[in-house]
């Protein structure tokens, strides 16, 4: 397993001072929220595009990929039912995958539950029906640019859609692709009623990627969450992929906490023996 920090805890420091941090600090990789670097992606010019990508090789750090995906431009909504809506943030998503390979990365998160909210009196199949379908109209595009979008399950109290591993699993199985898979999050996890272990063990086979953080919105070993038995269970399955540090709630300082929360995660991984 590989460690990686996502961009937007360091608020608006620029995204070749959060590579060089991130690499001194001894992450491998760094996580990019879109939005931290533009309202729409296409406003970010091939140069640039190139320029953030060797900023990152400088800095010996890989760009691992993109979440917190349609935060902008505004007015996104990946399973609405009006086809102009959703059409358009099928367009901006399929350019989003062509921005993170431009990048170089691999992972595209999908969270963003405002984006993906049912709205009451919505029938559930229905929106099934339309959502699964959005994915299936991105992945001509990932196929061709090797990147893997990863759906994930949230909390009750962020989105009325897809809020357990199971379900998100399910969609997983029916669009069945190696481009779509599964992402978790250790707070998200924290909302279901199964151990946090047992839904990774679940996983086998269905998880890309993983965001550590703590059921207090800090990061990890800022709280009470036991990131030991969480590494045994990834070890479990055989995950390999990246451990990206993502935190909502920054106090004291999120260069503390990037700087700890990786010593912890680093401890808590050569103590969990399979």
């Amino acid at each position: 397993m590989k460690f990686a920090v996502c961009n937007e805890m360091f608020g608006k420091r620029d995204i070749e001072w959060v590579f060089q941090f991130a690499g001194e600090t001894g992450f491998s990789g760094v996580e990019i929220a879109p939005f931290t670097l533009a309202e729409s992606v296409n406003e970010i010019s091939a140069e640039r595009r190139a320029a953030i990508r060797a900023a990152a090789k400088k800095a010996g750090v890989e760009i691992v990929g993109l979440h917190w995906l349609l935060v902008s431009p505004k007015g996104l909504y990946m399973n609405c039912l009006d086809d102009e809506v959703r059409n358009r943030t099928l367009d901006y998503f399929r350019d989003l995958i062509e921005f993170c390979a431009d990048l170089g990365g691999s992972i595209m998160v999908v969270g963003s539950p405002k984006q993906r909210n049912v709205p009451d009196g919505m029938p559930q199949d229905r929106i099934w029906k339309v959502t699964k379908q959005f994915f299936m109209d991105c992945l001509p595009v990932a196929k061709r640019r090797a990147v893997t979008v990863s759906i994930e399950p949230l909390a009750q109290e962020e989105t009325n859609f897809i809020n357990t591993a199971a379900e998100a699993m399910e969609m997983v199985d029916e669009i069945d692709s190696p481009y779509f898979k599964l992402h978790l999050d250790v707070k998200a996890m924290n909302d279901e009623a199964r151990p946090v272990e047992s839904i990774i063990e679940s996983a086998r086979g269905y998880l890309a990627h993983f965001h550590a953080n703590d059921v207090n919105r800090k990061g990890p070993g800022f709280g009470d969450t036991d990131f030991v038995p969480i590494f045994h269970a990834l070890k479990q399955i055989g995950y390999d992929g990246y451990v990206s540090i993502e935190a909502f709630d920054f106090d004291p300082d999120p260069l503390v906490m990037a700087r700890d929360g990786l010593a912890y995660l680093k401890r808590c991984y050569a103590a969990a023996t399979i």
